[in-house]
């Protein structure tokens, strides 16, 4: 078992997150890239833009990660034992290019009520400060949710470009994650992360979210997987798990997903983006 302790409990009641939590060995996490990778190079663009959403539809490898024990014991720790996984997202940034996350708050776009839900992340290479680690504003959740800027600029692995002016940067914390470790976050955690400035690939496979079954999507649908427990209420639409890598019938399934993510994430603007 790998329930959070009162340690972890306390810095995710206090903070807004709980980091690093140790899941999967070194060589797991290779073999984990290695099947990122693979896909990269067989169907090319597949994980790329708004493609980079539920790549665990596809992948069995990823679907397991997705439905780790140890991830759903920390998940269960924080929002109870009756999981729904509600969808992944690959955040990979190249070396030397531009793409980096602005401040915002997961739940100002997300459309999941009430905010019993968390967001896991999976670092599937070393997450650092040279390549562009996640930065968290400790006790930002404990607020309302903030303003929102949309900018739509270049590099922003944001939809929108969303962004929370003025976060003071020194208040904020580098989530440094080895290879194989994960953090958890709050819905309402104001965090960001800059340009990766190494030579090398910054991967983060991130399960956004884990949700609580009293979760209900107020700006579209989702469909979920039941990840542990029973879902009493059933809000939401039922998905099967991967057949096999790079299914023909799931890549539809997958990309059906995403176009209705795609219509959540951009619920009432005039302009999109590529992401």
């Amino acid at each position: 078992m790998s329930y959070l302790n009162s340690n972890q409990l306390k810095q995710y009641k206090e903070e807004g997150f709980v980091s690093p939590l140790d899941i999967f060995s070194k060589d797991e996490a290779l073999d984990i890239r290695n099947e990122i990778e693979y896909i990269e190079k067989k169907i090319p663009n597949e994980l790329e833009k708004s493609g980079r959403y539920n790549a665990h539809l596809i992948s069995p490898l990823l679907d397991e990660v997705t439905h780790h024990s140890k991830i759903l014991d920390a998940v269960q720790s924080l929002i109870g034992e009756n999981i729904l996984v509600c969808g992944t997202t690959l955040f990979i940034k190249n070396p030397n290019e531009k793409g980096f996350v602005s401040y915002h708050q997961d739940a100002k776009y997300i459309g999941l009520e009430p905010h019993n839900w968390v967001t896991a992340w999976v670092a599937i290479t070393d997450s650092n400060e040279e390549n562009g680690c996640m930065r968290m504003w400790s006790g930002s959740h404990k607020d309302n949710l903030k303003e929102h800027d949309q900018n739509f600029n270049e590099g922003n692995l944001l939809t929108r470009g969303q962004t929370i002016k003025n976060v003071p940067k020194e208040k904020t914390t580098p989530l440094i994650l080895k290879a194989g470790q994960m953090s958890l976050h709050h819905p309402t955690v104001v965090h960001g992360s800059d340009l990766n400035k190494s030579n090398d690939r910054r991967i983060g496979f991130v399960i956004q979210s884990y949700i609580g079954t009293n979760v209900k999507q107020i700006l579209g649908k989702n469909s979920v997987q039941l990840a542990r427990g029973v879902d009493e209420f059933n809000y939401h639409k039922k998905i099967k798990r991967p057949l096999s890598l790079l299914n023909e019938n799931d890549l539809k399934i997958k990309k059906k997903e995403n176009d209705n993510l795609q219509d959540i994430f951009y619920k009432g603007s005039t302009k999109k983006s590529s992401y």
